[in-house]
């Protein structure tokens, strides 16, 4: 077997291609480093059989008189010019990819397209022996017929460069363009590719994209801006309308702290008055989550302070309540309750007002009231590993002390005033005989206890600590 392919060093040559297509096939789920490695290999060899026999790709080939040999010697000689665009495409690819990893991907396929068009003019000009200039103005004069019919495709491509040399945007990425937002899934020669919140995928051509306005929210990579704004009645204060918006962006856990959040008076009119608010997340994932909880905190820390949002002023407590008597009507728990019954209970709730960084209750202290909050935040805070962690911020509406109040124990959570607070307070002995009387606020008060203490136990856990790796270099380094 070995001699006949020292005999015959053409069916060698050709063979050597075919192991070459068939392990490029074959070796796709390994290492790039692998198959790189292979594909030179094999180009070394068939460089070794082609010049051992004469094949001098810089020359005609031999064999003039004998056709059959003369041809399959041409093809060869073509194929090593190809081979070794093909071999120095897939290197410098390697080694771009390195650098600059998938956003060169263009790049790297017009430095490819530029190799092979000088592989193939190499291959015309010292293996056919054809005159290259006439062959250079042929193909000049068909550039420009070709040129003019793909004008469009053509400024995509050119397109393409531009926004990979510079760089508005790159692979995961999330963008705007021209009001188009989505994360960025593949930049090509023609069009960028977007997957959009809805899961749907938009196609955006490259010229389009290099003339439109181009939004990149993951720049810098760990702040995403988020803005809400709310319009409120015209006769609201707007300092009141600042204040309480300032705490509901307090209550929210989810906003950085720098940059910090702020609130804008954004158009004032008759009919109404629009403020924003501006804050920042520190991922993409973040922004929804925080903007359905700001207008949740904005709503609910406007109508403890008495603003009315213009969207809502039919939902507002009817004028003449007393302020325990508006918050029985506004809280979710004691929504079942009878008119008379919140006039009732309203009687018997009591003012206690708290500056920022007093204790409300402490963790394992039996509560012998029920606080609701009616302005203000309430920091919770747990301990996991003998350190504080906040686990929860609660606004106006919330109620404490649940648990001293249902089975006389105590929560692992300290409650501390975040900023000034107004509570009400409901004590124990005239609590009780209530939600003895009434099982569905009971019952509504247990699903609360209940979600806290399992919250409470899924945060308080340990973190597992990950062990470091030891391999053989860090033994080596540890000896003395």
């Amino acid at each position: 077997m070995l001699s006949f392919f020292t005999d015959h060093p053409l069916i060698c040559a050709l063979a050597l291609i075919l192991l070459d297509m068939l392990l490029w096939r074959l070796l796709s789920a390994i290492s790039s480093y692998w198959k790189l490695l292979v594909r030179v290999l094999i180009f070394a060899l068939f460089s070794v059989v082609l010049f051992n026999e004469g094949l001098n790709p810089l020359q005609t080939a031999p064999w003039p008189d004998n056709v059959p040999l003369h041809l399959a010697a041409t093809g060869l000689q073509i194929g090593w010019w190809l081979f070794a665009a093909r071999t120095l495409t897939v290197l410098i690819g390697a080694l771009m990819m390195q650098r600059v990893g998938h956003t060169g991907r263009l790049l790297q396929d017009l430095l490819g397209a530029v190799i092979f068009l000088i592989a193939v003019i190499a291959a015309l000009a010292y293996v056919l022996d054809l005159p290259v200039k006439g062959v250079l103005a042929t193909s000049g004069a068909v550039a420009i017929i070709v040129g003019l019919a793909l004008q469009s495709t053509l400024s995509d491509v050119f397109s393409g460069i531009v926004l990979n040399t510079t760089k508005p945007y790159q692979l995961d990425d999330w963008i705007s363009i021209d009001g188009m937002e989505g994360r960025v899934i593949d930049i090509d020669w023609r069009a960028t590719r977007l997957q959009t919140a809805q899961g749907s995928m938009a196609v955006i051509p490259n010229s389009l994209a290099a003339k439109a306005k181009i939004i990149n929210f993951s720049r810098p990579s760990d702040i995403f801006g988020i803005a809400v704004s709310v319009q409120v009645s015209p006769h609201a204060r707007p300092q009141t309308v600042i204040e309480a918006l300032e705490r509901a962006m307090q209550g929210c856990r989810q906003l950085l702290a720098k940059p910090a959040p702020s609130v804008a008076l954004k158009s004032a009119s008759s009919s109404g008055v629009e403020y924003e608010i501006s804050a920042f997340v520190s991922a993409m994932l973040h922004k929804r989550e925080a903007r359905n909880a700001l207008f949740d905190l904005a709503f609910r820390h406007l109508q403890a302070s008495g603003v009315s949002l213009l969207s809502s002023a039919e939902n507002q407590a009817p004028e003449g309540f007393s302020r325990p008597r508006a918050l029985l009507e506004s809280s979710s728990i004691f929504s079942t309750l009878r008119p008379d019954e919140k006039d009732t209970f309203s009687q018997n709730m009591q003012l206690v007002t708290l500056r920022a960084g007093e204790t409300i209750l402490a963790a394992g202290d039996v509560s012998d009231y029920l606080f609701i909050i009616e302005s203000g935040v309430v920091s919770v805070t747990l301990s996991r590993d003998g350190s504080p962690l906040e686990a929860g911020r609660m606004g106006p509406g919330e109620v404490i002390g649940e648990a001293g109040i249902l089975s006389d124990a105590s929560l692992p959570a300290d409650f501390s005033a975040k900023t000034f607070c107004s509570l009400y307070r409901i004590e124990k002995a005239y609590l009780k005989p209530c939600l003895d009387a009434r099982h569905d606020i009971s019952e509504a008060i247990h699903a609360l206890l209940d979600y806290r203490l399992h919250s409470a136990q899924a945060l308080s856990q340990e973190v597992p600590k990950v062990l470091a790796k030891k391999g053989f270099l860090q033994w080596l380094r540890r000896r003395p």
